[in-house]
């Protein structure tokens, strides 16, 4: 195996730092680029991983991401993803001029499942269970998948990167990954923490309860920061090999190739009251307590995150563990609640001493 060129942008954030981690681990040989808006930024990356090559430019600017990709064998984009329409064509538009059927170039793209909240959020339907059809499989159901309408969250985004892994996919192979409610504590160099369960452990320090929006019943799935970085080992691992794309090659890489990184499920209003057990159990709050609230409540008080909770968004992870063998190893979210609280208290208390 031949080392490889690999672009990751977004190496300063949550997901793209942890994904670096991983595949510096795996691919120590490797040689790594990293996407940046500032020098300052990336001397922070740089103090982690002194071998990696800064870029130092904008999302915003086509030619720089262009350039950068096209010097890549592998793109990892994670830097705003799923929501710059700009950079996913500069990727693409780059790794089409410098690879071909023979030479080909690989675009793992960084999308969320905030693209499956579209029903509810459509209908303002918030805090209720998901409708059959509201469950989706990213093997049996691509077809749904692929064909979400264009209010979806994302949804943009998502179809110019389809758009592009269909103009030439022999030469330019690319995968959408989209993970749920990411946890855990990341091992980049500049942002370890996820926003989902982190804001809402906030919001109960905030709040002196913790919030529930309606009944609490809406769902989501879930994923380790590990095991979404481990995922990406394994594309690239598979980008590596440069096998002839195939029919099992299609079902990875291509414009059916969408992967719903998940481990579980959980419950929006169960995270909620195990989070306010734990939060009055290490004493950040006086009293084991929840609250409703509705779309209304949360929008009046400008806590325009707090939407998502009611919002559900379940999506089956066949096709990495079908076609990939991955096999997710952190514990459960419901396992990491404690270790999450505690962190938060112990950020907090940083904070207020400076």
């Amino acid at each position: 195996m031949s080392a490889k060129k690999v672009l990751v942008t977004g190496a300063s954030g949550f997901i793209g730092g942890d994904a670096l981690y991983a595949l510096e681990k795996a691919h120590p040989t490797w040689k790594f680029s990293v996407l940046v808006r500032s020098k300052e930024t990336g001397a922070k990356i740089k103090k982690v991983h002194p071998n990696v090559e800064l870029v130092i430019g904008s999302l915003d600017d086509f030619e720089t991401v262009s350039n950068a990709a096209a010097a890549a064998d592998i793109v990892l984009h994670t830097a705003d993803s799923s929501d710059h329409q700009g950079a996913a064509r500069a990727i693409a538009a780059g790794l089409r001029k410098s690879h071909s059927a023979q030479n080909p170039g690989y675009y793992i793209h960084v999308s969320g499942t905030g693209i499956l909240c579209w029903y509810d959020a459509d209908n303002k339907r918030y805090g209720e269970p998901p409708l059959p059809e509201q469950i989706y499989n990213d093997v049996e159901g691509v077809d749904d998948l692929l064909n979400l309408p264009d209010s979806a969250f994302h949804r943009d985004v998502d179809k110019i990167v389809l758009e592009e892994a269909a103009k030439d996919p022999a030469a330019v192979r690319i995968t959408i990954v989209c993970p749920p409610t990411i946890y855990g504590v990341g091992r980049g160099p500049v942002n370890p923490k996820s926003r989902q369960i982190p804001l809402l452990i906030e919001s109960t320090f905030d709040e002196g309860l913790a919030p529930i929006s309606g009944r609490g019943l809406a769902e989501w799935h879930y994923v380790h920061v590990y095991d979404l970085s481990a995922l990406f080992v394994i594309l690239a691992d598979h980008a590596s090999a440069g096998k002839p794309i195939g029919d099992s090659g299609k079902e990875i890489w291509g414009p059916r190739a969408y992967f719903l990184a998940e481990d579980g499920i959980f419950q929006w209003g169960a995270i909620s009251k195990l989070v306010a057990y734990e939060a009055y159990k290490q004493g950040a709050i006086e009293r084991e307590d929840t609250k409703q609230f509705s779309y209304y409540d949360a929008t009046a008080k400008g806590k325009f995150d707090w939407v998502s909770w009611g919002q559900n968004s379940r999506g089956v992870s066949e096709r990495a563990r079908k076609y990939l063998g991955w096999q997710p190893k952190q514990p459960s979210l419901v396992d990491s609640i404690p270790e999450l609280v505690r962190l938060e208290i112990a950020a907090r208390k940083q904070r207020e001493s400076k």
